[in-house]
């Protein structure tokens, strides 16, 4: 069975832990589980500096995903946020390969030839992910946005959050019947409604692995996935590994034109 590559979100192991221990002691402990990503959250940056967190990264032989709080488009702005340069710079510091951010508030006159411009001079990718918000994180305008991006072969695919389609009750489903060929990026995360009614994040169970099988089908091949749920216990190299398995082997070909 072909083992697929596993990123992890390093806000798994919760804001707190991370802040006071720094991004960089969790390097060595994503590389003993057996993940082949990190990503590294800029709203949990205290003091790193981002050539010795590339370096540290690189020496384990993980690539890097930089996740950025900053959104795509501004309500009332035809052009991409003014930061979005500067982020990809800051990314490519970090020696991120990847820079996932949200959508934003994309309408049909937004500017994505200028866009698309000032993606074909950097090295970093973007990826775009939907996000819990109304306006970030229904399929409608995610679907115009990359329907509109691929029109103009514009350099950006899909970060699929999994979990973030039950703030706006969307199907997960349907989302990846309709956006499934622009992902490059799963974010994986079970969901459940506490007793106050807030949606909180969880590990998987059976029944959520099944449903994530499914959803892969529906996207390219071998995609990388991410843990994007809660991360603890006393031995954090193992509950890491663990999950790292389990999402490793999801999305295997299917077997129906296999010949026996």
């Amino acid at each position: 069975m072909h083992k697929y590559p596993v990123s992890i979100s390093l806000s798994s192991y919760g804001s707190d832990l991370v802040r006071q221990r720094g991004q960089l002691s969790f390097v060595e402990l994503l590389a003993a589980a057996g993940a082949r990503r990190i990503e590294w959250r800029e709203e949990l940056l205290t003091t790193e500096q981002p050539a010795e967190l590339a370096q540290a990264a690189a020496a384990q032989g993980l690539e890097c995903v930089f996740s950025s709080p900053l959104e795509l488009w501004i309500a009332g702005r035809a052009q991409a946020n003014s930061e979005l340069a500067a982020t990809l710079d800051r990314a490519q510091a970090f020696g991120a390969r990847w820079l996932k951010v949200s959508l934003g508030y994309f309408t049909d006159t937004n500017d994505l030839h200028s866009l698309s411009a000032l993606l074909n001079r950097h090295p970093v990718r973007l990826l775009v992910e939907n996000d819990q918000t109304l306006h970030g994180g229904r399929i409608e305008p995610l679907q115009r946005f990359f329907d509109e991006a691929e029109r103009l072969a514009a350099p950006v695919k899909m970060t699929f959050d999994i979990g973030n389609w039950h703030w706006q009750d969307q199907s997960a489903h349907t989302a990846a019947r309709l956006l499934g060929r622009h992902v490059d990026y799963l974010h994986c995360k079970a969901v459940a409604r506490r007793a106050d009614g807030k949606l909180i994040a969880l590990p998987p169970g059976a029944a959520d692995l099944h449903l994530w099988e499914q959803l892969l089908q529906l996207m390219p091949q071998g995609i990388s996935r991410a843990v994007e749920f809660p991360l603890q216990g006393a031995d954090l190299v193992q509950v890491t590994a663990v999950q790292v398995t389990a999402l490793a082997c999801l999305g295997q070909p299917r077997m129906e034109n296999a010949h026996v």
